[in-house]
């Protein structure tokens, strides 16, 4: 397996005073992501990758939906009913968690699941970091990624509040997001640092400058952002996304937010092919298995995926009537369809 996969999380912030997160999801195969639908007042027993082993247990005091992954009841990103988000970002080589023992094992939580456990206890960021202190998080074994899954976390409230939540050698670390981007490893602080390296940026173009009494003018636009690293590792996406999350015109409202949002990850979209890495087994390619935004005010959820571009939302509060206080598994591709605009 390779050592990291991409995935670039950004938040948006309308005019009308919506919080809109929303990130891509990246890579080296189908991880199967379907919709999770986790009703208020589920009981939920932790560390249910590890057999035979039953960790913390809770009663949801939200419901909340958003993806899984590789088919297990745990929401990997998604929003709870307070307007609460979590996203689950990788951070291979940095991650670092305690192993479970008996002593431990009563307040444990599997690193996969902690997206269960925040989204199904809590409404804002303070709450969060509090509550953090009550478990116990430990490393599980994954076995479609044959080892653990090495993750630091992006949570937001509807208040506009963005933290990235790290378990690294020095312990839990919170971070205040305050460029509005998550990405992958290394720490979310060394990334800050390294946005001193491309101080320069700006949205506007260059006017150029004379030397002895020649002019050197711009050969076309986009010269303010000359030297805006293009490539797709993560220090090069998260100051890529700090300058074009930062220098996007203001959103007005909710809709134009989203529509902003899904605009700027696009610039993100990796197609298939482009990140390879040979393997045992043929050729890893990472590639963009699906897309998300959230309006935390109304607590809707809205995706695409790399089979269909088309956006669609899932609207928490309507699912969560259907839902009757029972999980609900949804399939979250539909029918790719092109439009003919002749009609027939």
């Amino acid at each position: 397996m390779p050592t990291s996969f991409g995935c670039t999380g950004i938040v948006v912030k309308t005019q009308n005073g919506v919080t809109i997160p929303a990130r891509t999801m990246e890579f080296g195969f189908d991880v199967r992501s379907k919709l999770l639908v986790i009703s208020k007042g589920t009981t939920i027993k932790f560390l249910s990758s590890i057999d035979g082993k039953d960790g913390y247990t809770m009663k949801t005091k939200y419901g909340f939906a958003g993806m899984n992954a590789v088919e297990k009841n745990i929401v990997v990103d998604g929003v709870n009913e307070a307007g609460l988000y979590l996203g689950c970002f990788y951070f291979a080589g940095f991650a670092n968690y305690e192993k479970l023992t008996p002593k431990n094992q009563s307040t444990a939580v599997s690193i996969e699941e902690l997206g269960n456990y925040v989204l199904g206890s809590f409404a804002t960021v303070d709450e969060v970091i509090e509550g953090l202190q009550d478990i116990t998080l430990v490393g599980s074994f994954i076995e479609d990624i044959q080892g653990e899954a090495p993750f630091h976390y992006a949570v937001t409230d509807k208040t506009g509040r963005s933290v990235v939540i790290e378990y690294t050698k020095d312990g839990l670390q919170v971070y205040e997001n305050t460029v509005n981007v998550v990405c992958n490893n290394p720490t979310y602080d060394w990334h800050l640092t390294n946005l001193r390296n491309y101080v320069n940026l700006a949205p506007n173009n260059a006017k150029g400058f004379t030397l002895n009494g020649e002019n050197y003018t711009p050969l076309g636009e986009g010269t303010g952002m000359l030297g805006l690293p293009g490539d797709y590792t993560s220090p090069s996406r998260f100051v890529r996304a700090t300058a074009f999350i930062n220098t996007t015109l203001p959103s007005k409202n909710i809709e134009e937010g989203i529509f902003r949002a899904f605009h700027t990850l696009n610039a993100f979209d990796i197609p298939k092919g482009a990140v390879r890495q040979p393997t045992p087994t043929g050729v890893h390619t990472d590639y963009t298995v699906w897309t998300s935004a959230v309006d935390t005010k109304n607590s809707v959820y809205y995706y695409k995926t790399y089979k269909n571009q088309n956006v669609k939302k899932l609207v928490l509060k309507d699912i969560l009537d259907q839902a009757n206080g029972q999980m609900l598994v949804i399939e979250s591709e539909t029918p790719r369809i092109y439009e003919n605009v002749v009609k027939g």
